[in-house]
C-alpha cells in the first residue's frame, strides 16, 4: 500500500443516527456513539437535517454501549419530532456526504418526514409458559398425548425415536398457536394503529412478536386494549410492550434512498 493509499488511523468520520426536520435540536446530554461518547449535532439542508457524531472511522462500531446510545438518542427524539432511522453503524467520511445525501434526497425525506409526525412505534412480544403450552398441547391432541404415555418413564436409549416424533408434533403445535396468537393480536390492536409488521419469532416458545404504528392520539386506547388482550392469556402467555420508540420496523433512510 502507498502513502496516498494509506488511511491514518485517527482519521474522523461522521455516524449518522437518522433524519429528522430541520428545526429539531439535540438536547445538550445527548451522547452519541463511541468511547468516550462523540457529541450529537445537526446538519441541516433545507427543510430536512441529520443526527450525527464523530467517529474514528478505525473504530469498532457494535458494543453494547453503542448500540443503546444509537437507541436511546432515536427514541428520545421520536417523543417529541419524527425521525427516520438510519441502519446502525452508517458512517460517512464528512460533513460534504451528508450534505450530498440530504440534497439529493430531500423532497423523500420531508415527505416521509411528515407522514410519520405523531406517529410512535410500539413492540409487543409474548412468550409461551413451557409447561402451560405443553399442558394445553397435549390436553388437546390425543395423539401427541398418547405418545407422551408411551415415553413417559422410560430410559432416553429405549424411546429416541417417540421422544423425536413428540417434540417434533410439539414444535408444530407451538408454530401454529403462534400463528393464532399473531393473528388474534394484530386483528385486536388493528383499529388502534396505523400500521403493523409481524416480526420472526426470537425463540421456539415466542407465542408473538408485532411491530405497531400508533397515532399519538390513539396510544391511550391501544395500550388499554392490549392489556385486556394480555390478561385474558396472563396463565399462557407472558407478555411485554416495548415503545414508545422511534419507528425502526416502518421506515429507513436507507429504503428511501435505494
Amino acid at each position: 500500500m502507498t502513502d496516498e493509499q494509506a488511511q491514518p488511523a485517527d482519521e474522523a468520520g461522521l455516524f449518522i443516527y437518522g433524519i429528522v426536520p430541520s428545526d429539531v435540536e439535540p438536547t445538550p446530554d445527548a451522547e452519541g456513539v463511541g468511547n468516550p461518547p462523540g457529541e450529537v449535532t445537526v446538519i441541516r439542508h433545507g427543510d430536512v437535517a441529520a443526527l450525527v457524531s464523530d467517529v474514528g472511522l478505525e473504530e469498532p462500531m457494535g458494543r453494547p454501549a453503542d448500540l443503546t446510545a444509537y437507541q436511546t438518542l432515536l427514541d428520545g427524539t421520536a417523543a417529541v419530532a419524527p425521525v427516520l432511522p438510519v441502519r446502525f453503524g452508517t458512517v460517512v467520511t464528512g460533513p460534504d456526504a451528508v450534505q450530498d445525501l440530504l440534497k439529493a434526497h430531500h423532497d423523500q425525506f420531508a415527505t416521509a418526514l411528515d407522514e410519520f409526525e405523531d406517529r410512535l412505534q410500539y413492540t409487543v412480544h409474548g412468550r409461551f409458559d413451557e409447561e402451560e403450552m405443553i399442558g394445553d398441547f397435549l390436553a388437546e391432541n390425543r395423539s401427541a398425548a398418547a405418545l407422551a404415555d408411551q415415553v413417559r418413564g422410560r430410559p432416553e436409549t429405549e424411546s429416541r425415536e417417540q421422544r423425536i416424533r413428540l417434540g417434533e408434533m410439539i414444535s408444530q403445535g407451538v408454530e401454529l398457536r403462534r400463528e393464532a396468537e399473531n393473528r388474534a393480536l394484530i386483528d385486536a390492536l388493528t383499529p388502534y394503529a396505523v400500521a403493523q409488521v409481524p416480526r420472526p419469532p426470537s425463540s421456539e416458545l415466542d407465542a408473538m412478536n408485532v411491530a405497531f404504528l400508533v397515532a399519538t392520539d390513539d396510544e391511550e386506547e391501544f395500550v388499554r386494549v392490549l392489556e385486556e388482550f394480555a390478561e385474558q392469556r396472563r396463565d399462557l402467555i407472558r407478555m411485554r410492550l416495548l415503545g414508545p420508540l422511534a419507528p425502526y420496523d416502518f421506515v429507513s433512510a436507507h429504503q428511501l434512498v435505494e
